[in-house]
């Protein structure tokens, strides 16, 4: 294997992402949109493989390409508040990338109520 094709595939790069998005007070059954933003802060191209989230009511959407050093992407997760209980909702996603670590987790918060 002497080729180019290894020069990005393996680098380890960095990321900058807000690791908690509060919704504040949502009502059972409205959809919680959460916005993550994350910047790649690092030299190589950031590839995020997999975002997990915690529970079925939670769907996330993220790049699927890789985001080039100093540029940014979207990680979007719809949490369907149909499905969770009242009260504080705390819903985490894992997002799995080429960084060290490899699992970056953000939280998305609220407080649930009936009416």
């Amino acid at each position: 294997a002497c080729g180019n094709s290894e020069v990005e595939v393996g680098n380890k790069t960095t990321m900058s992402v807000d690791p908690v998005y509060d919704a504040g007070k949502v009502l059972k059954g409205e959809m919680i949109t959460a916005k993550f933003t994350v910047k790649n802060t690092g030299k190589y191209p950031l590839v995020i493989s997999e975002v997990k989230p915690s529970c079925s009511c939670t769907v996330a959407e993220y790049p699927d390409k890789p985001i080039a050093p100093g540029k940014n992407g979207v990680i979007l997760a719809n949490v369907k508040t149909s499905e969770t209980g009242g009260g504080p909702l705390n819903k985490t996603l894992r997002i799995v990338s080429n960084t060290d670590p490899s699992i970056t987790q953000v939280v998305i918060k609220a407080n649930v109520s009936a009416k």
